[in-house]
């Protein structure tokens, strides 16, 4: 009987526990707010045009195998 009753209880609180869970704040029609950073298209394009222009094209693979193949003197 007493196995019974903790079985129950533990039971009944698991229950609970998970329906808490699923609950949802009600929403009041109000839009959500926006706390995300507004982008300045002209800043952002500035922002870009002064990026320098590499000297060099970037070769991930440079360091796998040569850049320029030896070559064969005549």
């Amino acid at each position: 009987m007493r196995i019974l009753v903790i079985a129950a209880a533990v039971l009944a609180l698991t229950v609970a526990s998970v329906q808490a869970q699923g609950r949802r704040q009600p929403n009041d029609g109000a839009k959500p707010i926006d706390n995300s950073p507004k982008v300045d298209e002209k800043a952002y394009k500035a922002a870009l045009e002064r990026i320098p222009e590499p000297k060099d094209r970037y070769d991930p693979w440079g360091g796998a195998r040569p850049g320029e193949p030896a070559k064969k003197p005549k």
